[in-house]
């Protein structure tokens, strides 16, 4: 699979959306080479605002620019959007209003910057705010249509989740983003492994591992974390009967919560989660840091092996 940078499709797809919307407004914290925005600021400076290292100001000012009648993208470094978790929840979520953070190296894949700079409980944080919407896109054709989205289709507040790296292309180019609606990239009748972000090529890759130890898995893209699509959670729980899930992200507060949630409520299966536990990151070749955390492909196997162990020891206790 090709792999491409899911920022570089922000920052173009941006310049494409701003051409077609005059009132939408960029906005950056000293972070726009990274975060690509710098390409909408050479095509619309008029429209793009450097606030510096003031994520807080940042984010109150996009607020009162919305409340002026812009759609505003605001971008930082995932980590640093948190010292504005106040103005997010007073100023924008409180408001409901037409802002949208779309934030960049989060996760492990930030690599040799480190444990300071992976921030691995963002979705977590963004999910518990009320009219937050959060969305982990999976490759850069799903940046594409998830900025399309945002800037044609939505007046509310959204948390995007982007990476430092490229991840593997995975959607055809004609796909089309629909919030709460997750994607079957590959079926399965054994067992489900949902993924989002980094964690959906892994996942792919395991399947095909798992397809030679006779497991059939299915493999869904979650991209919408909040709303969650619980039909296809439920779907997986009845066909397959076992999950596991797989996230660049802590397992508390996550996909893998967020899943458990569902399925306990409304059908209940083994569910395995793969993913940050309880701890920080580490400085490190960002691919190196998936297998170190036990978030590599053959980690993944080792847990959807491990769901068919626990259900046979059940089987065996009865």
């Amino acid at each position: 699979m090709a792999a491409e940078s899911l920022r570089d499709a922000y920052g173009e797809q941006l310049v494409e959306v701003g051409g077609k919307y005059k009132d939408l407004i960029v906005m950056d914290c000293d972070t726009s080479t990274s975060t690509k925005t710098v390409l909408f600021s050479r095509k619309y400076p008029e429209r793009f605002f450097e606030m510096g290292i003031a994520e807080q100001s940042m984010v109150a000012t996009a607020a009162g620019l919305s409340l002026s009648g812009k759609k505003v993208f605001a971008s930082t470094f995932a980590i640093f959007l948190t010292r504005a978790y106040e103005q997010m929840r007073q100023s924008i979520c409180y408001n409901n209003l037409d802002v949208k953070l779309v934030v960049s190296h989060a996760g492990l894949t930030v690599g040799e910057d480190g444990a300071t700079h992976q921030i691995i409980e963002d979705v977590g944080i963004m999910s518990g705010l009320p009219n937050m919407k959060v969305i982990v896109p999976v490759d850069s054709i799903e940046t594409r249509s998830v900025i399309n989205f945002l800037a044609e289709k939505t007046t509310t507040p959204y948390y995007v989740r982007l990476s430092r790296e490229k991840f593997p292309v995975v959607n055809e180019p004609d796909y089309e983003f629909i919030p709460g609606k997750a994607t079957t990239l590959k079926d399965g009748s054994d067992i489900t492994i949902i993924a989002n972000g980094a964690m959906v090529g892994l996942s792919l890759e395991a399947a095909k591992g798992l397809k030679d130890k006779g497991i059939d898995a299915r493999v869904v893209n979650m991209s919408s974390m909040k709303p969650i699509d619980r039909e296809a959670i439920l779907k997986a729980a009845r066909e397959t009967g076992k999950i596991v899930t797989a996230e660049e992200h802590s397992i508390y507060n996550g996909l893998g919560s967020r899943v458990s949630e569902v399925t306990s409520e409304e059908y209940p299966v083994h569910v395995r989660r793969v993913g940050m536990k309880d701890t920080f990151g580490k400085s490190g070749k960002a691919w190196d840091l998936f297998d170190y955390f036990h978030m590599g492909v053959n980690d993944i196997i080792k847990e959807t092996e491990g769901c068919f162990r626990e259900e046979r020891k059940y089987e065996n206790i009865s």
